[in-house]
């Protein structure tokens, strides 16, 4: 039996947040607007609300790739109905999968997981546009470090649903202890592994912390990869 580590991708592994600036630059510049950071909080704010809404099945994702540009593009004063926001959203997702940014210090965590815990093998597991999160994990090299990457668009259902778990545990075929599933999101990833019954890792815990691990039953929680390394090395021993 392996030690499966399933780790999120975003504000996990990879600095979603800077390649989303480089993005929303390129494609509101594109579209004949100046770029503020106004902007991009704007944006962030509308795109988490969103996603959540995803998350909880409320919104079909083309919905959510859609309304986060016709909400950004009409506080600009745009009319939005001549406007291919579709289009948009694919040319946004093009610069993010060429701007990958890695999170400071995560290619040296999984050096030493991979050197240190016996037979660890590292998974990807994401929300995200299948082209956004390949063209990321290839262009930072985390590529040489995970045996696969789960990305809900190609399996057709999304974290944190058991299912989405159920096709992992599937096609790892390994017992449910032999997997910890790590990531900074409560509702996604913590409700997940909830969800599915399997070890978790809070990582890059904010807010209410105590209140926020009995809800979502945390096994771990790690505030750097330091202290996620000395995790990983406690829960596979």
């Amino acid at each position: 039996m392996h030690h499966n580590l399933l780790f999120d991708l975003d504000q996990t592994l990879l600095d979603f947040h800077a390649s989303e600036h480089l993005a929303l630059k390129a494609v509101m510049e594109m579209n004949g607007q100046t770029f503020t950071e106004e902007h991009y909080n704007s944006f962030k704010y509308i795109n988490k609300s969103l996603w959540l809404e995803f998350e909880k099945g409320i919104i079909s994702k083309a919905e959510l790739f859609q309304t986060r540009f016709r909400r950004l593009f009409e506080e600009c004063g745009c009319d939005t109905g001549n406007m291919d926001l579709l289009e948009i959203n694919s040319d946004f997702i093009d610069h993010m999968s060429r701007n990958g940014v890695l999170m400071d210090g995560a290619i040296d965590c999984l050096k030493k997981i991979l050197n240190t815990v016996p037979d660890a093998r590292i998974f990807v597991i994401t929300n995200g546009v299948t082209r956004n999160a390949l063209g990321r994990i290839n262009t930072t090299g985390l590529n040489e470090y995970v045996c696969d990457v789960f990305v809900s668009d190609l399996m057709g259902v999304s974290k944190p649903a058991p299912e989405y778990f159920d096709i992992v545990k599937r096609a790892v075929s390994e017992p449910d202890e032999s997997f910890i599933v790590i990531g900074d999101s409560l509702t996604s990833d913590m409700l997940g592994a909830k969800n599915a019954g399997l070890t978790s890792c809070w990582f890059m815990p904010e807010g209410d912390i105590s209140d926020a691990v009995k809800e979502y039953s945390i096994d771990y929680t790690a505030s750097s990869f330091d202290e996620l390394f000395e995790v990983i090395k406690k829960w596979s021993s």
